[in-house]
């Protein structure tokens, strides 16, 4: 069997990867999370994406691709995330640095007090490589990528919050998963479409939930991609009960999509 996580190899997804892979799996690095996706839904093996941090919110491509194909979360994992600045020097004003989006964004604060000129990346590896081949710059990595490259490291523990943590969803392909809960599930996540906006949209759709006491974790609203102004929401919510009549009377008021309940799955 094969677990296909976001490469190249050293970064925050394959180090996860390599603590949910099975016994039986084997890992294969992907270079996009929309590819990941399009990979399961084919039947090519079980994916591990990243799906939100706390610090930058939301990972694009993984809503998206949840919205677009046919698969459903089995799991879900919690990695505290630790940036460092690779460098041969100490950082100063107008210093090039290499950093994938979400890293930025995570180490926005250290980086505006030096000053640092970024370059985003596609993946933290690719930073390091952008770092190797442009002498007198630097890159944000974490401390296991800057040694798998043999980059120095001058600053550790640049992002913005001490307890910056990310998100990890397992996802299979939805025709090979039963319909209940998985074992030990403790959580569920759902898809939302309104199709329409009107006055107390939310109000009504949230309070199928609150009249049954259900702790909603998340919500995050995302384009439809149907025009300007039009939304769809993601909700996760804690497993208990009535959850299955909260989302039988949200079925009767609008579009849901269900990712499934699953379990909290550890990675130490």
């Amino acid at each position: 069997m094969t677990l296909l996580a976001l490469g190249p190899e050293g970064t925050f997804s394959h180090h996860v990867a390599g603590r949910l892979a099975r016994e039986d799996e084997e890992i294969r690095l992907m270079p996009t999370i929309t590819g990941i996706f399009a990979a399961v839904e084919a039947g090519e093996g079980d994916g591990v994406v990243p799906i939100e941090n706390s610090e930058a919110g939301g990972v694009g491509p993984t809503l998206d691709g949840l919205q677009q194909h046919r698969v459903v979360i089995t799991g879900e994992a919690y990695l505290p995330v630790v940036h460092c600045l690779a460098a041969a020097e100490p950082p100063h004003p107008g210093m090039v640095i290499y950093a994938h989006q979400q890293t930025h964004e995570q180490c926005s604060i250290f980086i505006e007090a030096e000053g640092l000129t970024v370059v985003q990346t596609s993946s933290n590896a690719a930073s390091a490589v952008a770092m190797e081949q442009h002498p007198g710059t630097g890159a944000i990595v974490s401390s296991q990528l800057a040694s798998l490259y043999h980059l120095p490291i001058v600053a550790t523990g640049v992002q913005n919050s001490a307890s910056n943590t990310t998100r990890f969803v397992r996802i299979g392909r939805r025709e090979e998963r039963g319909n209940g809960p998985a074992a030990g599930a403790a959580k569920c996540s759902i898809l939302v479409d309104p199709h329409e906006n009107r006055a107390g949209l939310l109000y009504d759709l949230l309070g199928v939930f609150a009249a049954r006491g259900i702790t909603l974790t998340r919500i995050e609203s995302r384009p439809s991609k149907r025009g300007i102004g039009t939304y769809v929401f993601f909700i996760d919510l804690v497993l208990s009960t009535g959850w299955e009549d909260a989302i039988r009377e949200l079925k009767a008021m609008t579009s849901v999509k269900e990712f499934g309940c699953y379990p909290l799955l550890e990675v130490a």
